[in-house]
């Protein structure tokens, strides 16, 4: 079956493709111990597939619905909360967020058909994705998509200590829709969605999410 690769990961394969090959001839010319010189051969192709598996972008077929919001990410559900919101909506919302470890898919997707009505950056520091002062410390990006069912839906990309780029492709103004590419966090993250009070949440802690697939909420 034939791999697809995000566009943002392919200044980082190329170069690690590069760096390993050349690796791997260094080791055989310069190594003249047989079980060393088989270790770091087998240590650098195995950092060749990690790039490659977490750059990796399944293409999934997904089943557009205004009364579905679908997750953005994949990964595991860790918080579902009330909170209050303090950038955007400035009062409480229901938070679910899920946390994508460094063999997660990184791709983030739209959840929402819909405006995008306020996109921002916020560089920050990198403390731990489940750290609880991460969505407000870290780097972040911060969306807002309106969508005509359940209204404004706020996502943030959030990074984590290994992250350290987030890619969002939302501007004001754009028409989204759901599923499609909402950017990408490199190396590890979480994903908070900030949904109106009252909504019909379909997932529990701790379950399985998998981006543009499950379900999170309903209407």
């Amino acid at each position: 079956m034939f791999i697809q690769f995000h566009k943002e990961g392919a200044k980082i394969i190329l170069g690690t493709t590069i760096a390993v090959v050349a690796v791997v001839f260094l080791a055989d010319a310069f190594l003249p111990i047989f079980w060393l010189q088989k270790a770091v051969q087998i240590l650098a192709l195995f950092m060749l597939i990690m790039v490659l598996q977490f750059f990796r972008n399944p293409k999934r077929v997904v089943a557009i619905n205004d009364n579905h919001i679908i997750a953005p990410v994949d990964g595991k559900v860790v918080v579902i909360e009330e909170v209050f919101e303090p950038e955007y909506f400035k009062d409480k919302r229901l938070m679910v967020s899920i946390f994508m470890s460094p063999i997660n898919v990184h791709v983030t997707r739209y959840a929402v058909n819909g405006l995008v009505k306020f996109s921002k950056y916020h560089p920050g520091k990198y403390l731990v994705a489940w750290h609880p002062k991460a969505s407000e410390e870290n780097e972040r990006t911060t969306v807002v998509v309106e969508n005509r069912v359940f209204g404004e839906i706020l996502y943030r990309q959030i990074a984590g200590a290994l992250a350290r780029r987030i890619v969002n492709y939302a501007q004001e103004g754009m028409q989204v829709v759901q599923g499609t590419d909402a950017g990408f966090i490199k190396f590890g993250s979480r994903v908070d969605l900030y949904l109106p009070l009252g909504t019909q949440v379909n997932v529990k802690l701790n379950e399985k999410a998998v981006g543009g697939k499950t379900i999170i909420a309903i209407k």
